[in-house]
């Protein structure tokens, strides 16, 4: 039987970023050096693959730090923490590794320093998120104020609307974020931002490739674990730039392949947690049912890296 004809878009830049790839290495390296078990408090990455891989190689994941032995290292995820949780590492004597991410101390950073100048602070982003729990938990309760949507802005009580800054979530949706912001101007003119955008250049990135490729294809695929907001962003970037089949998947057994019959264009990308793993997979399964053309649509050139800790870059 002939192949039907199909042409897969890849979406570049895809996957993992420097911070994602930074905090791996850094549980991979803990475990060279101090041997199994090392704990991490939550996922290191939002990605269930990722995390049941560092599993297997003796990594065990955790919610809460009262879970982690005295005798053991224990990780700090790249989505960051609170103030509390090193602080508590310390009061126990620890060995502990902060993985977050450069760009989420950034902000944490940030929030400090106009907490410093008098300035209560306006976080965008999604409540409940690790990044936002971590980034809000850098100040005194009461010093962060949380919002979502524009709706959110109205309802806003501050303590002087003179002395405001905002922040952002690394991984939100540009365009959303822009709506959220021309609020907080509308409703407090004297509001200060960053001084560079918050949102992560990966986050960026990504969802520029995604707005190139969307008005190509019927369906777009975006390979990412379904707490990952930068994933969800990107299937909503899809959706908005007119692709008519915009979907999350883990990996190519969720592909619902009645959803794609008489599709002739199809997008291809993954979130920052993700690994080209998980890519490839997917491209051969397609390649498994269709006359495959593989084009990748290049938007940025990414060379960007962290270092890793001295802590475990020092061998024992």
């Amino acid at each position: 039987m002939t192949k039907p004809a199909l042409t897969l878009y890849l979406a570049a830049p895809r996957g993992f970023c420097a911070g994602v790839d930074r905090a791996i290495k850094i549980v991979e390296m803990a475990l060279q050096k101090w041997g199994p078990p090392v704990y991490v408090r939550h996922e290191i990455v939002h990605n269930k693959f990722v995390v049941d891989t560092l599993r297997n190689k003796g990594a065990v994941f955790v919610e809460e730090l009262e879970e982690c032995p005295d005798d053991r290292p224990v990780i700090f995820s790249a989505h960051g923490v609170p103030k509390s949780v090193p602080a508590e590492a310390e009061r126990r004597n620890l060995t502990y590794v902060d993985a977050t991410c450069p760009l989420v101390s950034k902000v944490h950073l940030e929030a400090a320093r106009h907490a410093e100048n008098g300035k209560q602070m306006v976080m965008i982003g999604h409540k409940g998120h690790p990044e936002v729990i971590g980034t809000m938990g850098q100040l005194p309760e009461g010093e962060v104020l949380l919002v979502e949507t524009p709706e959110d802005v109205a309802h806003l009580q501050v303590r002087d609307p003179e002395q405001l800054a905002y922040i952002t979530q690394t991984t939100l949706s540009l365009d959303d974020t822009a709506e959220v912001v021309k609020a907080l101007e509308t409703h407090f003119p004297a509001i200060e931002g960053p001084h560079k955008e918050d949102i992560c250049y990966a986050t960026t990135n990504r969802q520029n490739a995604v707005k190139q490729i969307a008005p190509k294809v019927q369906a777009l695929l975006v390979i990412g674990a379904p707490n990952s907001s930068n994933s969800k962003r990107l299937v909503e970037v899809g959706a908005r730039g007119g692709c008519a089949y915009s979907q999350l998947i883990q990996r190519a057994t969720d592909i619902d392949w009645r959803a794609l019959e008489g599709i002739s264009a199809v997008g291809i990308t993954a979130g920052a947690s993700a690994p080209e793993q998980l890519v490839n997979e997917v491209v051969q399964a397609f390649r498994d049912r269709h006359d495959l053309t593989v084009e990748e649509v290049v938007t940025a050139d990414e060379t960007i890296q962290f270092r890793i800790p001295r802590i475990v870059r020092e061998m024992a």
